[in-house]
């Protein structure tokens, strides 16, 4: 999937006895910033519910269905409040689609000079009773930089941003296949990992012996194919100063055979060069 055009699923909150034209401003609005951003929005037609909005049980299910029809694009929800917004709504709407994915909320500020019935929002109270209702769901949500931001503000749009790239993370990693080659040095207790959490995550560890990569590193030569295009790519993202050549050789044969053991896994191992014994975890 492009980077450029990540599905966030999207909730507007309503609450009946607020100005429901605050929702729609919020619809039409927003659409701007995300095209602005090149974001993909996945939100509920103005005729599916009240403007779009989710305010009661109904509309939390129709959301949700929404969101189910997408979830393998779907990589994060932001919740909009334009106004004070359900709180129910909205951690009914997450529960339902259950799509286990990161969650921001976002709630509008108030303009002093209008706060009268047409104008008041009453989102900065509204935003505190959603985050209160997921965390008793057990929703694990985001928060913006500023408690209420508008969305025009470029400090929310970075925030947007920042989140996107939580989700692709997220979306990145849910199901991946990791190799670990050879097993950690006894003296590097900081790259300990337990594979029984990632499991729980969906992330899989195969563990690659280390002789094996070795022993197929030394059967390569420095004419091989492979091996010369590593030293390239090697020098493209650090200068190779005084290393020997011969170091060079050797880490490019320790580049290409992972890449041909790993059978569908995304390796991480400890790199071992005539240069030194350093402990990297690199992905393929």
């Amino acid at each position: 999937m492009s980077k450029a055009n990540l599905p966030i699923g999207i909730i507007i909150g309503n609450r009946d006895f607020f100005p429901d034209s605050l929702v729609e401003k919020a619809v039409n609005r927003n659409s701007e910033v995300f095209k602005k951003l090149n974001l993909t929005p996945i939100l509920l037609e103005i005729t599916d519910t009240k403007l779009g909005g989710v305010e009661v049980y109904k509309d939390s299910q129709k959301c949700a269905d929404l969101f189910k029809k997408h979830r393998d694009e779907i990589g994060g929800i932001l919740v909009l409040l334009p106004n004070f917004g359900d709180e129910r709504g909205v951690a009914d709407t997450l529960k339902l689609a259950n799509l286990n994915v990161p969650v921001l909320v976002q709630a509008y500020p108030d303009e002093l000079s209008k706060m009268n019935v047409v104008n008041r929002r009453d989102s900065w109270c509204g935003k505190i009773s959603v985050c209160n209702n997921l965390y008793q769901y057990g929703i694990k949500y985001s928060l913006t930089s500023g408690h209420v931001m508008s969305p025009a503000e470029e400090a929310f749009q970075k925030d947007l941003l920042d989140f996107v790239a939580v989700c692709r993370v997220v979306k990145g990693l849910r199901n991946v296949r990791i190799g670990a080659v050879g097993a950690r040095p006894g003296a590097f207790n900081t790259v300990r990992y337990s594979e029984k959490i990632l499991q729980r995550n969906g992330i899989t560890v195969t563990t690659v012996h280390l002789s094996e990569i070795l022993g197929k590193a030394d059967k390569l030569t420095k004419d091989d194919a492979a091996v010369k295009q590593h030293p390239e790519a090697i020098n493209s993202y650090a200068p190779k100063g005084k290393t020997p050549d011969a170091a060079m050789i050797q880490m490019a044969k320790l580049d290409v055979i992972p890449q041909s053991v790993r059978r569908g896994v995304r390796l991480g191992c400890y790199r071992h060069t005539m240069l030194d014994i350093a402990t990297a975890e690199f992905w393929l």
